[in-house]
């Protein structure tokens, strides 16, 4: 699978209330939610089973928590992935949260996670945030046809997403114009995109 392109989402929520606001606000979205787990190992079984195009998972669940999963699944390969965290009263966005060097994130980043949605989830903020992990996705995908491995692939998302965040915050510019930026940069010089975001991070921590 080379894009996610279809609707197939799969629920893991151990939170009765949650779990049924999740699933009706997605189906009320156009979204088929072809099955909702409630444990870590559970959805790690049910998204080898149901081949999901996309999985919005709770952070905090039973017997495994959702960075340990995400990371089981995305092993078998990449996967659209979007945590639901309760960590309101951080007061972070998605596009926060995704650019933090917290160590948490950073996990997050490396077990496959593309967004993230703070609880309650509002339905408002659903749909930008599966749009963003779409988007992230093929973005990945993109640069594991660069790389060699996919290992070697989340290793330089994760420069580039803190690439991006550097580009965004002092250029003042939009996440996908910050990726174009880097793109344009790495074929003006003829670099891996890794070695561009590199020069990017690098630069930053010398200002």
């Amino acid at each position: 699978m080379t894009k996610a392109d279809d609707n197939k989402v799969l629920i893991a929520e151990d939170n009765p209330t949650s779990r049924k606001c999740i699933k009706r606000q997605l189906e009320s979205l156009g979204y088929n939610v072809i099955g909702v787990a409630k444990t870590g190992p559970e959805v790690v079984e049910m998204a080898s089973e149901l081949n999901p195009s996309f999985i919005v998972m709770d952070i905090d669940m039973p017997e495994m928590d959702g960075i340990t999963a995400a990371k089981a699944i995305t092993t078998k390969g990449p996967l659209p992935i979007i945590l639901v965290t309760g960590h309101s009263s951080e007061e972070l966005t998605s596009k926060d949260i995704i650019h933090s060097t917290d160590e948490l994130a950073l996990k997050a980043t490396e077990a496959g996670v593309f967004a993230y949605l703070v609880k309650p989830v509002a339905r408002k903020e659903l749909m930008p945030s599966i749009k963003l992990a779409f988007a992230r996705y093929n973005e990945f995908m993109n640069l594991k046809d660069e790389m060699k491995s996919l290992q070697e692939a989340l290793e330089t998302r994760k420069l580039v997403e803190r690439a991006k965040g550097i580009l965004m915050k002092r250029c003042k510019i939009s996440e996908e114009e910050a990726f174009k930026l880097l793109q344009a940069q790495s074929q003006k010089e003829n670099k891996k995109l890794k070695m561009i975001a590199e020069m990017v991070v690098s630069a930053s921590g010398i200002m």
